[in-house]
């Protein structure tokens, strides 16, 4: 027990470290999102498209991230296993607690890698190509090949990644509320033990005290003494 306990508090680094790092990069992401996805300025002159204007500008964004070089997306899939690492060592021999917290915070992190390879990558690599389904790059049905699925056009595969970027922020929220959760249920319990051991070692100490206070009392112990 003494060595999971020396490894938990690591284990949990490990976890919440990545997790902070996410929510980091989707942060930076959120002034391009925000005007996207819930709302756009409206201009003061009717000759400006803002709403063309942020998409333009998300687009373009998007586009330059997909062209960063090979070691961003690295250090990206490194982080990713750090904190799946993190969750192997505190799910190794779980405690009820482990199994309840950690379990769920699991499940959540890898929903997440799910909406990070199902959404965003494929969507950087349609931003990237201009692949949409109003575009001219489209790729042309063959009447003779079955259609896995159509393409949506610009606007709409934009506020996809906008969507999947926020759902994404959610999910490590919830990651991070319940490691914050199993900390607070430890520490609680925790105290709780200290409590019913202090009120045990009370009840001993008083039982020892009204022992040899009976034991000095007694007659046949008295007259021994005389």
């Amino acid at each position: 027990m003494a060595g999971k306990s020396a490894v938990s508090p690591f284990a949990t680094f490990l976890i919440i470290g990545p997790t902070c790092f996410f929510l980091g990069i989707l942060f930076a992401l959120f002034p391009y999102d925000y005007n996207v996805l819930w709302t756009s300025p409206v201009a003061d002159n009717s000759t400006v498209d803002l709403r063309g204007y942020y998409f333009d500008m998300q687009e373009n964004h998007i586009k330059f991230l997909h062209a960063s070089p090979p070691l961003i997306s690295r250090i990206l899939h490194i982080v990713i296993g750090t904190g799946l690492l993190g969750f192997i060592l505190k799910l190794y021999k779980p405690s009820e607690a482990n199994m309840l917290f950690d379990g769920a915070s699991l499940v959540l992190y890898m929903c997440g890698v799910s909406v990070y390879i199902a959404n965003i990558v494929k969507g950087l690599r349609t931003v990237t190509a201009e692949m949409y389904g109003d575009s001219a790059n489209a790729p042309q049905a063959d009447p003779a090949k079955p259609q896995e699925g159509e393409l949506i056009g610009r606007e709409d595969t934009l506020r996809v990644l906008a969507a999947s970027n926020t759902i994404l922020a959610l999910v490590l929220v919830g990651v991070l509320v319940l490691q914050a959760g199993q900390w607070y249920a430890q520490r609680k319990e925790a105290q709780e033990i200290e409590q019913m051991d202090k009120a045990r070692d009370e009840k001993k100490k008083a039982r020892e005290q009204g022992g040899s206070a009976t034991h000095g009392n007694h007659p046949t112990l008295g007259k021994k003494k005389q």
